[in-house]
């Protein structure tokens, strides 16, 4: 049967793909469930903070080398054989991170969180689309990207709470997220998914668009990446700024500012919902340069916890405009054949400088100083979204896609 089929009961189609949601949700509450841990463990086993953003950046090599493949088996093959697997590897992760004794056991498990994120944020993503009706492509692309935030706010807040009321916290968190990844799994299994249309046998390349839509992708990307990879900074190297910078060692701080960045995120998707495409990408790139203002100055002048939380809720921002951007151009001039590999080439190409940047400042951190560190990474992100406002704004002025974006044409979809 088509997942286009209209004679399909509204209702029951928009549930199925509040289920898919729920399972994106799942992988990343445990994506970001360790960050208020982080300090502690580096207390305990005595790594630097160049070894904090290796094991940071573990997992977005599992999630980049996830991506360069996973888009494109899930558009060939259906979005199932590489949602379920990938939960099943979330579910793995968490007993790793539950049994870990040593930096070794954190990397793999990041490693394997890295690879379920890479699978839900493909075939997950775009399971929440396809599973819903036809006229709600917008509300659906909506969905998508809330409930990767949310569940990337959710598990820091859960996991700082602990770290902050228990003495060994490390047990109850991932039991916690064992049982929510493996409820996870429960859904992903459930959902309606079905094998797609055969379709001409491509050979493997790196993911992309289409051709005629590149540009269109290319604009979510601009400002996606600068707020992703803001992001990625308040959760590896976050809680050092904190204990360093503000002299703040208060466990659920740390978890509660990551938390309200990704509700920030959340929040701000729905409020501003009705606004144009381009309004979404031109404001993530105002608040991704006001964020990283800020940061420097809590690294200089201003070293103050409400300073830090606004930078870190304006990278929130950033992040979710600009990811609700790109996922709404995908959702709506995309075909469902490529749709899931479009998913993977915006988060490819936001997730190499959320990698590459944290880790650098940690290593110039060890080097430098924290606060030399710091200011080189926030001037060098807010540069870069400078660049992509100007650049964004230019070339969207009265383009139809980012102002109305029309729907995709009739589809053949997964039969």
């Amino acid at each position: 049967m088509s997942t286009e089929d209209t004679s399909e009961h509204a209702g029951t189609r928009l549930g199925w793909s509040v289920a898919a949601a729920g399972t994106v949700t799942a992988v990343f509450a445990l994506s970001n469930a360790p960050t208020p841990l982080y300090v502690r463990w580096q207390d305990e086993w005595g790594f630097s903070s160049g070894t904090l953003t290796v094991i940071f950046a573990a997992y977005i090599a599992g999630l980049i080398t996830t991506l360069s493949v996973a888009g494109r088996i899930a558009d060939r093959h259906g979005r199932r054989v590489v949602l379920v697997p990938g939960v099943l590897l979330a579910v793995l992760s968490s007993v790793l991170f539950l049994l870990a004794r040593d930096v070794v056991w954190l990397l793999v498990a990041r490693l394997l969180a890295g690879i379920a994120v890479g699978a839900a944020v493909t075939a997950g993503m775009a399971a929440v689309v396809d599973l819903a009706p036809t006229h709600s492509r917008h509300r659906a692309s909506l969905l998508s990207s809330a409930s990767m935030v949310f569940g990337a706010g959710l598990g820091p807040l859960v996991s700082g709470l602990l770290a902050q009321v228990l003495d060994r916290p490390q047990s109850t968190v991932f039991v916690i997220m064992t049982a929510v990844t493996s409820a996870g799994a429960i859904l992903a299994l459930l959902l309606p998914l079905t094998r797609p249309a055969p379709t001409p046998r491509r050979r493997w390349q790196f993911p992309s668009p289409p051709p005629e839509h590149r540009h269109e992708v290319a604009w979510g990307i601009a400002t996606f990446a600068p707020g992703i990879t803001a992001t990625s900074f308040v959760l590896s190297l976050g809680p050092s700024v904190l204990r360093e910078a503000i002299g703040v060692t208060n466990s659920f701080a740390a978890g509660a500012i990551a938390c309200a960045m990704f509700l920030a995120a959340t929040g701000v998707q729905f409020a501003l919902s009705r606004l144009a495409t381009r309004t979404h990408l031109l404001l993530s790139s105002v608040a991704a340069v006001v964020g990283m203002v800020l940061l420097g100055l809590t690294v200089t002048v201003l070293p103050s916890l409400v300073v830090l939380a606004v930078a870190a809720l304006l990278a929130g921002v950033a992040q979710g405009l600009g990811q609700l951007a790109g996922l709404t151009l995908i959702a709506t001039r995309i075909p469902i054949a490529r749709r899931a590999e479009s998913n993977a080439a915006l988060n490819i190409a936001g997730y190499i400088p959320a990698a590459a940047l944290p880790i650098a400042t940690g290593y110039l951190a060890d080097a430098w100083g924290l606060p030399s560190a710091v200011l080189t990474f926030a001037g060098v992100l807010g540069l870069t979204a400078v660049v992509a406002l100007v650049v964004v704004r230019a070339h969207t002025s009265g383009h139809p896609a980012v102002v109305a974006p029309e729907p995709v044409a009739a589809e053949r979809s997964e039969q």
